[in-house]
């Protein structure tokens, strides 16, 4: 409990040096893993039972060589494809848009450092530097969060794709 309450805490300073885009970062950041954990779990989980059956559906067809049992064949793979995809768009998106609020944090920053300036002077230095923590820790913080994104993301097309290209080849069109 008391490592609990110290992780806590270490955020809560993280957040305050931050500023509040911080939670903009992170809502972003849990959203995209969420999406992608949740296609992990189709990859592995779901779309190979859903393999297994259109292949027995093609394996129980009498008809395969006719133009209209490959056009079933076609639309077939083209429902498992569409469902492979599903929400990937979102999460590449998720990933563009961390570095941007990032950004917007850096402006929100250096709006604090120039108003710090305006009001006490350049004098003060101290107040000066929690403007600058201010603009470029919510960048770092969106460009790792896109980071893990882009790593993850790419490796879920991969996987994806070569989901489809398996489907397509234990469809034999004869």
């Amino acid at each position: 409990m008391l490592v609990l309450m110290e992780i806590w805490e270490s955020i809560r300073d993280f957040v305050a040096t931050g500023g509040d885009v911080l939670y903009v970062v992170a809502i972003a950041l849990f959203l995209m893993w969420v999406l992608m954990i949740e296609r992990y779990w189709f990859l592995l989980g779901e779309f190979p039972k859903m393999q297994k059956e259109i292949v027995a559906k093609w394996d129980a067809r009498q008809d395969t060589t006719s133009w209209y049992a490959h056009r079933i064949r076609d639309a077939w793979i083209s429902e498992a494809s569409e469902k492979l995809d599903e929400r990937m768009l979102i999460i590449k998106t998720l990933v563009a848009m961390c570095p941007l609020i990032g950004l917007l944090g850096t402006v929100t920053g250096m709006i604090t450092v120039f108003e710090t300036m305006a009001t006490q002077g350049t004098g003060n230095a101290r107040l000066m530097a929690s403007g600058i923590s201010m603009a470029t820790i919510p960048t770092m913080a969106g460009m790792v969060a896109a980071l893990s994104g882009v790593f993850f993301s790419t490796r879920l097309e991969a996987r994806a794709k070569m989901a489809k290209e398996k489907l397509v080849d234990s469809l034999p069109h004869h």
